[in-house]
């Protein structure tokens, strides 16, 4: 097995633990936005950097009240979400000049979630061709900017 060394990540998974209240309930709570990578705060929801991102300019966007279904979340802040969502798209595509954004959600610890309580919506930016050997026959991915440069470039765009 290939061994890429992540001491950053320390911090984040010595943190960790199933009693450790929602990270994004914490983070939404918190007046510390550089800290926490928080790009943008709307009425509803909040626009901040994934720290295990698939690229770079990985964002997602969580409302403020804990809600884990779709179902569950009321009508103004989904609406919110959806016009942050097109907000952030026209940001990743002009700071990040990407051709292609992946949008989505993983709702339910079954589907994927990582949080599964809260739900959150992930926006990718990507290119053509951008899983190299590296991501697909490696399972590694090599990202060439560190959160707080993916934090200067879109904080300072929204």
């Amino acid at each position: 097995m290939d061994r890429i060394w992540s001491p950053w990540r320390y911090q984040y998974v010595s943190k960790s633990s199933p009693s450790n209240a929602c990270i994004f309930c914490e983070k939404a709570a918190q007046d510390c936005d550089r800290e926490n990578l928080i790009l943008l705060r709307g009425n509803f929801n909040f626009i901040l950097l994934n720290i295990f991102p698939y690229t770079n300019g990985h964002i997602m966007i969580a409302p403020y009240q804990h809600v884990a279904t779709l179902e569950q979340t009321p009508e103004p802040a989904l609406i919110e979400m959806m016009q942050l969502a097109r907000r952030a798209e026209a940001k990743l595509r002009a700071v990040y000049r990407a051709p292609g954004i992946n949008l989505g959600m993983n709702i339910g610890e079954c589907a994927g979630a990582g949080v599964a309580g809260h739900i959150h919506l992930h926006l990718l930016p990507r290119w053509p061709a951008d899983s190299n050997f590296m991501t697909t026959v490696a399972e590694t991915r090599v990202l060439p900017e560190d959160l707080s440069t993916t934090w200067e470039k879109l904080s300072s765009s929204f």
